[in-house]
Parts: structure tokens; sequence; C-alpha cells
């Protein structure tokens, strides 16, 4: 597995590989069992895979936790070859973003990701996607792969992913993971570990509430915002801060309506200080 820094040396790498397929894997380190599982899925779908580890200060807002955001790149690396990654591409800031003065971003060109990025976890984290979108797009034209695997946890993320693909024309084949969970059920992620030992045995609770909401609308249930208001309120009970409960159509995240038979439930919300986000995709 190879290690690289810089653009210069990822693309002198990938230049002498030009007639293999590239798989793509971003992340932001602190790697845990579902990132292992999509650069698996990556391998299927390419000949070579490239991860790219890099903590985006674009997507965090000013009291957002980008200055104690886990940096493990040893063992980060360790768990990537392992799972047969070939290359890791983790740049400097400097990198991304050249003019950045060692201080603050001057990244006056900036993605605007279409009005789905403004609701749900954008209405609560102005500026967040178009942080996400606008360091996608630099990867995309760094690494220039032919496959993209993206998590189905970060729901809204994955679509405004597909939505930049589509509509900035990258000829890039977008494929979604499945979320990995815990055995309590509760989906991996790498703010988990900011969890307390209580909380995180407390955390599946939101897991359940979505499955609760799915057997609801298998049931055929259609009053959405009561649904959606019955779930918040139980979770507040059990002593969680609600960022939003919402049910939405899957492929556009748009309201849902009398003809809809594909569904996610999604929700944010806070246990403790730590923010945690999870989704329920149901279909009939």
């Amino acid at each position: 597995m190879q290690l690289f820094h810089t653009l210069r040396e990822l693309r002198a790498f990938l230049d002498s590989r030009s007639d293999q397929r590239v798989g793509f894997v971003p992340t932001m380190g602190n790697l845990h069992a579902g990132h292992c599982q999509l650069v698996t899925l990556a391998k299927s779908h390419a000949d070579l895979v490239v991860v790219s580890i890099f903590v985006n200060p674009l997507q965090f807002g000013a009291n957002e936790d980008f200055g104690s955001y886990p940096r493990t790149l040893e063992s980060d690396c360790e768990k990537l070859q392992s799972v047969g990654a070939d290359v890791v591409f983790a740049p400097a800031v400097e990198e991304i973003y050249p003019d950045f003065d060692g201080r603050d971003l001057h990244q006056q060109i900036v993605i605007q990701p279409p009005p789905l990025a403004d609701d749900l976890c954008g209405a609560s984290r102005p500026g967040h996607f178009a942080g996400v979108a606008t360091v996608v797009a630099k990867l995309f034209n760094m690494v220039k792969p032919q496959v993209a695997v993206f998590g189905k946890k970060d729901y809204q993320q994955l679509m405004v992913i597909r939505a930049l693909v589509r509509q900035l024309n990258f000829d890039i084949e977008i494929i979604a993971g499945d979320t990995v969970r815990e055995p309590s059920g509760l989906a991996m992620s790498s703010r988990n570990g900011y969890l307390t030992a209580a909380e995180k045995s407390q955390a599946s609770q939101l897991q359940q509430q979505l499955l609760s909401m799915k057997n609801a609308l298998l049931g055929g249930r259609r009053d959405y915002a009561e649904l959606c208001e019955q779930a918040s309120l139980q979770l507040k009970q059990q002593g969680w801060q609600v960022d939003y409960v919402e049910i939405r159509r899957q492929h556009a995240l748009t309201l849902p309506n009398a003809q809809t038979r594909d569904w996610v439930i999604l929700a944010a919300a806070r246990l403790g200080k730590t923010r945690l986000i999870d989704n329920c995709e149901v279909s009939m």
C-alpha cells in the first residue's frame, strides 16, 4: 500500500497505472469497520482503490469539533492495509486549499449545492454541505476515479454528492454502501468515540425509534408529521436533544405524498455532547 501526502506524488503514481479502473473512498480518518466495508465495496468495482484521509476545515462550523476531531493516520493506514487499499492520500490543508495561509482559508470558489443541502442537517449546519461539495469536487479532480463509494449513514450527503456528479457532469459512478452497525444497532461513526460508556449503551435508542416508525409505515400509517412528533418526543423524554426526525422520499428527500412508496426516515439528535445521525429506508 502506498501513502502519499502531495498531489504531485499521487498523480505520478496514478499516471503510471492509467490502464486501471480507479475506485475512490473519501474519508476524514479515524476509521472504523464501516469505512473498511466501503473500501471492500470499492475493490469489487475497481482495479485500484484510493482512500483519502483529510479533515476538511471548510465543512466545519465555527463552534464545531474541527480542532478536536481525531487524527489517527497510523492506525487508519493499518486498517486500510488489512482490507487491501492500494493508495492512501493524506494531504495537508495547503495541498487541498492552495491559498491557505497557515491560519485562514481563502477559498473563494465554493460549490453551491442544491436546495436539499439547506434542509435537515443543513438547516442547523449552514455552509456544511457547500464545504462537503467543494472538497469532494476537488478530490474528484485530483484522484480522477471511475467509481466512488459513499456510505448511506450520511444519507443527505450521499444525495448531495449524486447531485454534484450529475449537475457538474463528472464521469464517475457513485455507489452507496450500507450502514454498518454496532451489535446494539448503533450506526458506526467516527464520533461515537465521544460517547461515554453510559451514553453508548443508550445510543441505540435512536435506531429503535426509526425502526418503530418503519413498522408504522409498513402497517399503513401515513400521518407523517404525527409519527415524527411522537418519535421526537420519546427521544426527548429519554434525554436526547433532538435536531430533527423527518420522513422523506428516498430519491429526492422531498416531503412524501399519497403516492409515495419509498421513504427514508432521517434523524439527528444530540446525546450529551455528541451529535448522532441515522436513517432507515422503507419500501413497499
